[in-house]
């Protein structure tokens, strides 16, 4: 599929097999290109091309694998969506891992224990993100980051009183 949908080729020094190994080993552990140097026998010129080539191919699958939702229209008569009239949309925030200078880890540390960042995302009802708010520190509760959301001069805006 990397192949013959993703346009991954084989090159004159390493097979597609290969090229994914590297690939998958990076992302899987984190490693730096000297471990894998050492590792493939490969220079740190052709590990960065590799993972970059791989990382394209995985890309352009994005159409084949992902299917975009479609949105449930105003006259839906499926019993599951009942529960959502007059619904304008969805939020949640998600905790990303990010890495902060030594004197930042205890307000990012979340209460799984990982370092990370709190982003607030709101999507519309026809599932297009509307906002997005990155940035906050993974200690951030949801309630703080949709407070500052809908305090914010240019933040969240909920449309009609009568909607939610």
């Amino acid at each position: 599929m990397l192949h013959t949908l993703g346009g991954l080729r084989t090159t004159r020094h390493t097979d597609i097999d290969e090229q994914v190994a590297i690939f998958l080993h990076i992302i899987a552990h984190n490693v730096k290109n000297q471990v894998m140097i050492g590792r493939f026998q490969c220079s740190g010129e052709t590990i960065s091309k590799i993972v970059t080539r791989v990382c394209n191919a995985v890309k352009r699958l994005h159409p084949h694998l992902l299917k975009k939702p479609e949105p449930v229209t105003e006259n839906s008569t499926d019993q599951r969506w009942k529960w959502f009239k007059n619904c304008l949309g969805a939020l949640d925030g998600t905790h990303i891992t990010c890495l902060v200078p030594l004197k930042d880890k205890p307000k990012y540390r979340t209460r799984k224990n990982d370092i990370a960042t709190n982003v607030l995302g709101v999507c519309s009802q026809d599932m297009q993100f509307i906002y997005v708010l990155p940035g906050w520190e993974g200690s951030a509760a949801d309630g703080r980051v949709l407070r500052d959301a809908l305090l914010r001069p240019h933040g969240l805006k909920v449309p009609r009183p009568d909607k939610y």
